[in-house]
């Protein structure tokens, strides 16, 4: 059934747009050799789409405050939507995909009484226009074709929303595929622009939304790895080979008039390159690329106030790594909810993520820590399954930074504590997260929480109040009883074997909740042994792990 175009089908493409990206960010960081052929394009849009994803999830949290049916508008949330992609944008492609949802957002504000298929094609004009206005000089066969090609065959359309946004995407394929034939840059390298399929993949998402089924597949005809070409390097900003452009990206937030910023824009413009400048009402995010990274930023400085400023040196680490105090070899980076656990993985020498409950951290914390952790070499700990996406963009991130990076994809805690376990610094790197890895593997893991509501599991129909069990992430049992269910849940893991069973035992679980469960084992399970650590304020009242 077709979806209507509100608040909820934004939040779904939001994330499902972020889920797409996240899929196809490796693919994307492979192709990109325009404008820099610096393999990160798909990491930007992806990060671009987690901010847009957490201000958007923000404002429905704030509205479930006002009563379990309060929900905001389509227009507070295609706004929420283009502020967080503007607050969070990365790269080029990221500022324009940023400008993309502001300029849909400028017409699905006021959206009432309208023809849902005609406003999604206003909109997704206005988000053409408004990114060709944010870059000062806009290249075809880029992202920026790729978007016009969809707004236009979205005008032709006639229907819902859902057949307008079908249409824009099957028209985005289209321009994509085309895009080597109008880029010498990328013919060079056979491949079709980076940050148009990005675009793609985010449109298929809106189809998604709308139509309420899987994403569309994205895949154009003609994507590959770049490849030489007669002898020469993959082109680099505008099909120079690597390394003969500009010397920095320069990316701040900017608070500034109109009058000033347009003054900016000038000075910028003849200063670098690949300059885009978005966003408005006194919020502009400013991309360039300049050999002078610090005029560029003293003309942010004399135009408002910039802030967030990241300068990036293309292909090689940033200055202030080399005058840093020497890194330690390897370290351990792991994400733990609960003061408990991270204290635990923290005396174990791990640097430690904490996850709020309902907050999960986004990249840009993980790159944080890996930054804090000051190593050579990082094991990176995920300990949640939804955390896959964002861990490997992260990092993606820090190996472009220099650092060796492994990720386990550890998907609960206590499979973070078992690799921990085994964690020995002194092995040689790849010998120590196979050992890591093999026992997280090693380690089934369940948890006991409370449904919220009806609905139904793997295990049948539960209501709200029962008790679940979940075991490798599937409902396994439904009870009443916290300490009865919990019991059934380890006979079963336990009926395949096991020589350990990890507790994991939340602040809130009731009085002797613990020393009950470990008689339990001691009782029915011979020759198990079983350890029990306080978790602190944690979302589930017990985590479970079996090795």
């Amino acid at each position: 059934m077709p979806h209507p175009l509100d608040a909820a089908a934004v939040r779904a493409w939001c994330a499902l747009a972020l889920d797409a990206l996240g899929r196809a960010r490796e693919e994307i960081d492979a192709i990109n050799v325009y404008p820099v052929a610096d393999g990160d394009t798909g990491t930007n849009l992806y990060l671009t789409a987690e901010s847009a994803v957490r201000a958007v999830e923000a404002v429905f949290e704030a509205h479930a405050t006002a009563g379990p049916g309060a929900r905001p508008g389509l227009s507070e949330a295609v706004r929420a939507m283009a502020h967080g992609a503007l607050i969070g944008a990365r790269g080029n492609s990221g500022t324009i995909l940023a400008q993309l949802f502001r300029g849909m957002a400028e017409v699905l504000k006021d959206s009432g009484g309208s023809d849902q298929g005609h406003l999604l094609g206003r909109a997704l004009r206005r988000a053409v226009d408004s990114a060709y206005e944010g870059v000062a000089r806009p290249v075809e066969g880029t992202v920026l074709t790729v978007a016009a090609a969809a707004a236009d065959a979205a005008a032709r359309t006639e229907g819902d929303a859902a057949a307008v946004a079908r249409a824009a995407h099957t028209a985005a394929r289209t321009a994509l595929e085309a895009t080597p034939g109008q880029l010498a840059a990328l013919g060079r390298a056979g491949v079709v622009d980076a940050g148009g399929k990005g675009l793609v993949e985010v449109l298929g998402a809106l189809v998604a939304a709308l139509e309420g089924g899987a994403t569309p597949d994205a895949r154009p005809a003609r994507i590959s790895a770049p490849r030489p070409a007669d002898g020469c390097p993959a082109g680099g900003a505008h099909g120079a080979a690597p390394g003969t452009g500009p010397a920095f990206e320069v990316i701040y937030l900017l608070e500034a008039d109109d009058a000033a910023v347009a003054r900016l824009r000038a000075r910028l413009d003849a200063l670098g390159e690949s300059l885009v400048v978005v966003g408005g009402d006194g919020l502009w995010n400013v991309h360039v690329h300049v050999d002078d990274a610090g005029a560029a930023v003293e003309a942010g400085v004399d135009a408002g106030r910039p802030y967030r400023i990241r300068i990036t040196h293309f292909g090689a680490a940033a200055d202030e790594r080399t005058r840093a105090p020497e890194p330690a070899q390897r370290a351990v980076v792991a994400v733990v909810p609960g003061e408990g656990l991270a204290a635990l993985c923290a005396e174990a020498g791990a640097t430690v993520v904490p996850v709020r409950p309902g907050e999960p951290p986004a990249s840009g914390e993980l790159v944080e820590a890996v930054r804090r952790a000051h190593a050579r070499e990082v094991v990176l700990l995920p300990n949640d399954p939804d955390l896959r996406h964002t861990a490997a963009a992260a990092a993606e991130q820090a190996r472009a930074e220099g650092v060796r990076v492994a990720l386990i994809p550890t998907r609960s805690p206590v499979q973070g504590v078992a690799a921990l376990a085994v964690h020995e610094p002194g092995r040689r790197f790849d010998e120590d997260v196979v050992a890591m890895t093999s026992a997280a593997g090693a380690t089934r893991y369940a948890e006991l929480t409370v449904a919220e509501s009806r609905s139904w599991t793997m295990a049948g129909v539960c209501q709200a109040g029962d008790v679940l069990g979940l075991i490798d992430g599937d409902v396994a049992v439904i009870g009443a009883d916290l300490a009865a269910t919990a019991a059934t849940v380890l006979d079963r893991m336990l009926a395949a074997g096991g020589e350990l069973v990890t507790l994991v035992v939340a602040d809130d679980a009731p009085a002797g909740f613990a020393e009950g469960l470990e008689r339990h084992v001691r009782g029915g399970h011979l020759a198990v042994d079983t350890v029990v650590y306080r978790g602190g304020r944690q979302p589930a009242p017990l985590l479970i792990g079996v090795e």
